[in-house]
Order: structure tokens, then C-alpha cells, then sequence
């Protein structure tokens, strides 16, 4: 490489550096909150699944995660406000123009959860299934129409 090339290099990295997300710079950081509750939310729910993908079902670790997820479930709701939709928001403006569908798929969520949990406290493996997959649809069904891929 030539002398010449390590100024134009060096830039191009510079540059490629500034072209990260979009900061959430709004007051109470209600996009980057709601992004950061929906990861804690996945932290809990893949282990779960990839536990009954696997046939490697521990009860109790089940449990504490069905129980964790519970715990973590109502955090990203709040921060769809109406003034919340800017970047570097994933979600649709679906979202907030029907908000009456927005809500009705949140409320399936949390119904759902609330049977995992229970579920969970069975110990049957037959029903667990049942119960996550019901999670993991909800989770499909809402990201469909209000989350941008």
C-alpha cells in the first residue's frame, strides 16, 4: 500500500465509524428504553426455547426463566408514547395509527405469558410447549404489521 492510500483508508474507516445507528437523544430515551426491554425480554425467551428445541428441558431452569420473562413483559409498553415514533425507531407507524390493534396484540402477549408461566409451573413438558409456542406467535403476529425489518 502507498503512502498515498493510508490518509484515504484511514478515512474511509472514519466515516464508516459515523455511520452508526441513530441516537435516541429525546428526553427519557423512550425508544432506545422500549428497544432495550424488548432485548431483556429475548434474553429470557430464546434460552426457553432453544431448551425445548433441543429436548433439553430442566424444570426448574424453565421456571426461573418462564418467571423472569413475566417479571420483564410489561417493561417496553410505556415508551410507545404518541411522539415516540422518530429514529431509530424499528416500528411501523402502525403502531401508533391503529393503536386499538397495537394494543389488542400487546394484551394477547400478555395473556400469553401469563399461561407460560403457569405452564411452567406444571412441569409438563406437553403443555410448556403449547404454552411458548402461543409467546413466540404473539411475538410473530405483533412484528409482522408494527415492526420495520
Amino acid at each position: 500500500m502507498s503512502h498515498r492510500a493510508i490518509p484515504l483508508v484511514c478515512s474511509l474507516f472514519l466515516l464508516l465509524a459515523a455511520c452508526g445507528e441513530v441516537e435516541d437523544t429525546r428526553p427519557g430515551q423512550p425508544v432506545k428504553t422500549r428497544q432495550q426491554a424488548f432485548k431483556d425480554i429475548i434474553k429470557v425467551f430464546e434460552p426457553m426455547g432453544v431448551m425445548l428445541r433441543e429436548k433439553r428441558y430442566e424444570p426448574e431452569k424453565f421456571l426461573r426463566l418462564a418467571s423472569a420473562l413475566h417479571e420483564k413483559r410489561d417493561a417496553p409498553w410505556a415508551h410507545f408514547g404518541p411522539d415516540t415514533n422518530y429514529p431509530p425507531t424499528k416500528s411501523t407507524p402502525l403502531v401508533w395509527e391503529d393503536s386499538a390493534r397495537f394494543n389488542q396484540e400487546r394484551d394477547t402477549f400478555l395473556a400469553a405469558t401469563d399461561a407460560l408461566l403457569a405452564a411452567a409451573k406444571t412441569q409438563d413438558e406437553a403443555k410448556i410447549q403449547v404454552a411458548y409456542d402461543a409467546v413466540h406467535a404473539s411475538c410473530q403476529d405483533c412484528h409482522k404489521p408494527f415492526k420495520t425489518r
